[in-house]
């Protein structure tokens, strides 16, 4: 097993923040091989957005990450002006939807297309590698890594023509029962890139790390006032706001829209929820976000006079308010409450409509996980493990212990720290 010419950085991962890191290596100068354990890289950017590709936020604020002070110093003071510069420098022409950055052509394909057209003649991309030993020599000041790769190509499919998908789960399956041969590499320094499932990686050069968990995906929960209600509301979106209370408190909120569902609630806001709440907490949905409760008691209290009492009417009160399942779920959960129909007592029930949450659900179309190499093993902001851990080694994206809300945020710190351990790598 020979050793080829050394490179001055390996990336291992091929996704968003490992093509960034490798394209910024390789813009500073560096020679730059990126080691992509699939058929092809860049493929996780094509789910991103449902294949619509939310690149970033017109307004990256640190306050949505799950350590803002590091998300702060790794992101710089102007980081949308930074990343405008780089997707005009992959030539992407992007567009602004409610806060939230896409490709032009509202496709994910685009953006990968145009990041391994950048990426093709800038660095080697190794991709069907699997990385299974890294030893730090250090008389030469470098990594040894050794590669599992196929032994030779893999077959392509027979005369029956393939969809992109088709032939992706063909070469997948060749790629699973292929014979391997193993590779030696050199390299000055090595970013790990490898996205959300990092822990092999990580174990591999001897670095800490936090078990994984999913998040941004539906929360589990029950109605506290009406437990058979979510049968019945299954597939009906609401524009209304969510509230998390712990302990009596509220501790956060976000308007959006709220999907219901057989175990909960779904839905952006909810995702976002996913990121914070715990077994235990009440979810409280807010439905009428644009009235205060003082208001909205008044608007019951005047359509009383038009359209009758609640208490004699029931879940006929809520016609032309709300849809008729959510109607009669809140007629049910203000019988069971115990404080009347009255106007006001109604008005409070449509602000707090509570739920007992009872932690994540289909956590397998989770957006990202939380977990990672910690970031006290982290030099900030030039994203290096520290030295005694491990020298010539650096880290970003899904990799390190960081996540966000939806909205871009995520893959703007998949950018974003990616191009920071690549021009650190190259410039050590």
């Amino acid at each position: 097993m020979g050793r080829e010419r050394p490179y001055d950085v390996a990336v291992v991962g091929g996704g968003a923040s490992g093509l960034a890191a490798a394209l910024s290596a390789a813009r500073s100068g560096a020679s730059v091989l990126v080691i992509e354990r699939d058929v092809e890289a860049g493929l996780p950017i094509l789910a991103t957005g449902n294949g619509r590709c939310n690149l970033s936020n017109a307004r990256l604020d640190p306050e949505r990450y799950r350590h803002p002070e590091v998300a702060r110093a790794v992101m710089g003071e102007r980081p949308e002006e930074e990343l405008s510069a780089f997707f005009d420098s992959l030539g992407l022409l992007t567009c602004e939807e409610d806060g939230r950055l896409y490709p032009y052509s509202r496709r994910a394909d685009s953006v990968r297309d145009a990041l391994l057209m950048s990426a093709a003649p800038a660095a080697d991309l190794a991709c069907c590698a699997d990385l299974r030993r890294a030893a730090f020599d250090p008389s030469a000041g470098a990594w040894d890594l050794v590669l599992a790769e196929p032994a030779g190509p893999l077959p392509r499919p027979g005369r029956r023509a393939l969809d992109f998908r088709g032939m992706l789960r063909h070469r997948r399956r060749e790629l699973a029962r292929a014979p391997r041969r193993e590779r030696a590499v050199r390299a000055r320094r090595v970013v790990i890139a490898c996205g959300g499932s990092s822990s092999a990686t990580a174990s591999l050069f001897g670095l800490p790390h936090i078990d994984e968990t999913p998040v941004l995906c539906p929360v589990a929960c029950v109605p506290e006032l009406d437990a058979g209600a979510l049968e019945q509301l299954d597939g009906l979106r609401v524009e209304g706001s969510l509230a998390l209370v712990r302990g009596g408190r509220p501790i956060w909120s976000e308007p959006g829209e709220v999907l219901f569902r057989p175990f909960g609630l779904s839905g952006i806001v909810a995702f976002d929820l996913s990121r914070r709440v715990r077994a235990g907490d009440t979810v409280e949905l807010d439905l009428f976000p644009a009235l205060g409760e003082h208001a909205l008691a008044e608007l019951f209290e005047a359509r009383s006079h038009v359209v009758g009492s609640p208490e004699r009417m029931g879940a006929a009160w809520f016609t032309g308010l709300l849809a008729g399942a959510l109607g009669a779920h809140v007629a049910a959960a203000a019988e069971r409450s115990g404080d009347g129909c009255a106007p006001a007592a109604l008005a409070h029930l449509c602000k707090h409509l509570p739920f007992l949450a009872r932690g994540t659900a289909d956590e397998r179309s989770a957006q990202v996980s939380r977990g990672g190499i910690p970031f006290d093993a982290v030099d900030l902001p030039r994203l290096g493990i520290r030295a005694d851990l491990a020298p010539g080694l650096l880290a970003c994206g899904e990799a390190l212990d960081m996540d966000a809300d939806c909205g871009g945020f995520n893959l703007a710190w998949a950018w974003l720290s990616g191009l920071r351990a690549g021009a650190e790598a190259a410039g050590a």
